[in-house]
């Protein structure tokens, strides 16, 4: 029992000696997603008739309600939102939209694909579309290899068919939710050194 609680005090102070470093990884998260929520925002925002469109349509689009409300609300939090998340200001504000935003384009664009984000048939996750999609690849190169410059076009990566499931929003989604609780992160955000100044 002795040895345990060594291990265990040793354990702990190990750990303490660590705890200034505790905000590094709320920052690499915070840098991770502010490129892909900006790029997202400034996309909607950017081509904003045209994204009110794919929001409106019932046929070959979205089919929400407010479409202008939506594309403003949506492209508003992913490029004001990947903003504040760089300067590390009101990390867990700005993580509720963006999550919420997430949740919106899993169950509404991605869910009917499954998981997948690219297709891939070896995986367990595949499902029929994933599968008759390979099939369809095998053919698209089999006609470039026969009719196009295939190496000139695969030569800075190979060809693959988006699936375009779920696993990038639900990614994306866990990884805001972590902040959600984490915050900023300790000395690496605004809100950390606006909290500090205010509690001193």
């Amino acid at each position: 029992m002795n040895t345990l609680k060594r291990l265990h005090e040793k354990y702990a102070i190990c750990l303490n000696s660590i705890r200034h470093f505790d905000g590094l990884a709320p920052l690499l998260l915070r840098l991770y997603l502010a490129p892909i929520m900006i790029q997202a925002g400034w996309n909607k925002l950017a081509n904003f008739e045209s994204t009110v469109a794919w929001f409106a349509n019932p046929d070959w689009g979205l089919g929400l309600p407010l479409p202008h409300l939506m594309a403003a609300l949506a492209g508003g939090a992913e490029f004001f939102g990947g903003i504040l998340l760089v300067i590390g200001l009101a990390v867990r504000w700005v993580s509720i939209p963006l999550m919420i935003t997430m949740l919106v384009a899993a169950v509404t664009v991605h869910w009917d694909y499954g998981w997948l984000a690219i297709s891939d048939a070896s995986s367990w996750l595949a499902n029929d579309r994933v599968l008759a999609a390979t099939e369809q690849l095998q053919r698209g190169r089999e006609i470039l290899r026969t009719h196009g410059h295939y190496s000139w076009l695969t030569q800075h990566g190979n060809w693959v068919i988006l699936n375009n499931g779920i696993e990038f929003a639900a990614t994306y989604f866990v990884m805001l939710l972590t902040l959600f609780f984490t915050g900023g992160g300790r000395y690496v955000s605004a809100d950390y050194w606006i909290r500090r100044k205010l509690t001193s």
